[in-house]
C-alpha cells in the first residue's frame, strides 16, 4: 500500500492505541467473567478456576496480531470517507484471520473453558472499543480539518494546468488539511515576491509543480524555502542542497522529493510532544507556590499593572501566538522601550533588544527575573502547542521583522521552546544576534530527544544558580 510518511506516523498511533484498546477489553471481559457466570448458573463462584493468566499466550498473539491485519483489510484509511457498515466489515474480516489463529491456539495450550468465556466477551468488547475510537478520530478529524486556524498553509508553484491537475488527482481528505494561500508561476513572480508571500502568510510548506519552469529559477525559489526552514515538495528533479536534507515522500501516490532543514516527522518528534505536554503539566503542579508568590509579589510591588505580560511573538514559521510571562516591567514598559534604546542603549547586536540593568524593571520584577520565576507561565504555551519545553526562543513580531538576513528566519522552522543552548550555557553572556542564531541553527540541524534532555540538564543549575541571568 502506498502512503506518505505523515500518513503511516498516524496509522501506527492508532495502531498502538487500538492494541492497548484490545488488552484492555480481554482485562474488562475477565473481570465480567465471574458475574456472567453467575448470572446464568454456569457454577458458583467458588467452582470457578482460570482466568486472564491463562490466556497470556493467546493474548500475546492477539493483541499486536489484530491491529496489523485491521490495516492489511485497508481499516485506517480514509477516516471522513469511511461508513460504519465499511468498517464493520473490514473489522469481521480481520477477526475471522485472527479467529483462525486463535482456534489453533486453543486447541493446541488445550485453553479451560472458565477461559474461553474470555475470550467469548473480549472479541466482542474490543469490535466495540475499535470501533468507538474510530468514531472519535474521525471526529477529531473533522474538528481539525474544519478549524481554518488549524489548517496548514500551502503555496503550490506551478502553471494553472500542472496544479488543477494535480488537485484532481489528490484527495479531498488530503485537501482538506490545507489552507492553499497562494497559486503562483514561478515564471511571472520575482523572488522577493516570492520570499513576502511566504512571510505573509506563514506559510509551512511549498508544493512546486513547476514541470516547464525554468531550472535556474526553480532552485533559486527552493533556496528561499530551505534558508527559511520551510518544507519544498519538489515534484520533479534531483537538487542539490548545502542545507536541507533530500528526501522522498509520496503525495497522492507520486514520488516527491522533499528538501527538510528541519527535523522529520518521527516517533522521536511524537515523543516529543508528549514529554513536553506531561512536563509541563508536572512543573506547572510542583511549582504552584511560586506562581502565587509571584502574583502576590507583583500585585504588592507594583498594583497598577497586571499579573501576567502577554506579547505577540513569533511562532513556527513565524505564526504568531500570545506568550505569557509573569509581569516584571512598569505597567508602560513597551510604550518607553524606544526612548530606552535612545537613552542607554542596546547590549545585542542585531534585531533583537537586550538589557543588563533596564529601568523599566521594578525591584521584585527583577528578582522574578533572576531567579527564572518571570517565565513559568510559559508552560501555559507548551500546553496549548505554541511552544516547546526546548527550542528556539521566540521573539516580539516586530523583531522579526528586522531579520537583515533570510537565513535567519531558518530558526522559525521549529517550534520555540522556554530554553535552549544558548540559555542552558549561560543565558544572556551571548551579545551578537548571529552568535546566537548559530546556535539555533545548530540545534535544528543536529536535533534529537537526548539532545533536549542534556539542555534541559543543563538549564536547572543555570536557573538555579543564576548563572547568566540578568
Amino acid at each position: 500500500m502506498e502512503n506518505g510518511k505523515r500518513e503511516s506516523l498516524s496509522i501506527q498511533i492508532l495502531q498502538l492505541v487500538d492494541a492497548v484498546l484490545i488488552g484492555l477489553s480481554f482485562w474488562v471481559a475477565a473481570l465480567l467473567r465471574d458475574p456472567i457466570r453467575g448470572l446464568f448458573g454456569m457454577g458458583s463462584m467458588n467452582d470457578l478456576q482460570g482466568g486472564l493468566s491463562d490466556l497470556v499466550w493467546v493474548l500475546f498473539i492477539i493483541v499486536p496480531f489484530l491491529p496489523i491485519v485491521l490495516e492489511i483489510f485497508g481499516f485506517y484509511r480514509n477516516p471522513l470517507r469511511k461508513r460504519l457498515k465499511t468498517s464493520i466489515i473490514q473489522l469481521l474480516q480481520a477477526l475471522v484471520i485472527v479467529g483462525l489463529v486463535v482456534g489453533l491456539l486453543v486447541i493446541f495450550w488445550k485453553i479451560s473453558v472458565s477461559s474461553r468465556l474470555i475470550l467469548g466477551i473480549g472479541v466482542p468488547l474490543a469490535s466495540v472499543f475499535l470501533l468507538l475510537r474510530e468514531a472519535a478520530t474521525r471526529s477529531v478529524v473533522m474538528h481539525a480539518v474544519r478549524a481554518e486556524d488549524a489548517k496548514e498553509a500551502v503555496i503550490l508553484a506551478g502553471g494553472d494546468q500542472e496544479i488543477e491537475e494535480f488537485l484532481s488527482e489528490t484527495s479531498e481528505e488530503i485537501q482538506a488539511g490545507w489552507k492553499i494561500v497562494e497559486r503562483l508561476d514561478l515564471r511571472e513572480i520575482s523572488l522577493e515576491d516570492f520570499e513576502a508571500k511566504i512571510k505573509a502568510a506563514s506559510v509551512g510548506r511549498v508544493l512546486f509543480l513547476a514541470r516547464h519552469t525554468e531550472f535556474g529559477q526553480l532552485a533559486k525559489a527552493i533556496e528561499v524555502c530551505e534558508l527559511q526552514g520551510v518544507e519544498a515538495w519538489i515534484s520533479a528533479g534531483f537538487i542539490r542542497t548545502q542545507i536541507a536534507r533530500p528526501d522522498f515522500d509520496l503525495m497522492a501516490g507520486k514520488p516527491m522529493l522533499v528538501l527538510r532543514s528541519t527535523p522529520e516527522l518521527s516517533w522521536a518528534l511524537f515523543a516529543k510532544t508528549l514529554f513536553d505536554k506531561v512536563g509541563a503539566l508536572i512543573i506547572i503542579m510542583l511549582s504552584s507556590p511560586l506562581w502565587l508568590l509571584a502574583a502576590i509579589g507583583i500585585k504588592l510591588k507594583s498594583p497598577t499593572g497586571g499579573i501576567l505580560f502577554k506579547q505577540k511573538r513569533a511562532g513556527r514559521y513565524g505564526k504568531p501566538f500570545m506568550i505569557y510571562k509573569f509581569r516584571t516591567m512598569v505597567p508602560d514598559a513597551e510604550a518607553r522601550l524606544a526612548d530606552v534604546k535612545k537613552d542607554v542603549g542596546n547590549e545585542m547586536s542585531g534585531p533583537v533588544f537586550k538589557l543588563d540593568k533596564d529601568p523599566r524593571v521594578f525591584g521584585f520584577g527583577t528578582w522574578l527575573r533572576k531567579t527564572s520565576i518571570d517565565e513559568l507561565p510559559q508552560l501555559l504555551n507548551v500546553l496549548k502547542g505554541d511552544m516547546s519545553l526546548v527550542g528556539p526562543r521566540p521573539l516580539p513580531i516586530y523583531e522579526v521583522d528586522k531579520f537583515e538576513r533570510m537565513e535567519h528566519r531558518r530558526r522559525l522552522s521549529v517550534r520555540p521552546g522556554i530554553t535552549c543552548t544558548w540559555q542552558a550555557g549561560g543565558r544572556n553572556q551571548i551579545t551578537k544576534f548571529d552568535d546566537w542564531v548559530k546556535m539555533d541553527l545548530d540545534y535544528i540541524d543536529n536535533w534529537s530527544l537526548w539532545s533536549d534532555f542534556k539542555i534541559l540538564l543543563k538549564t536547572i543549575p543555570a536557573v538555579l544558580f543564576s548563572k547568566g541571568a540578568k
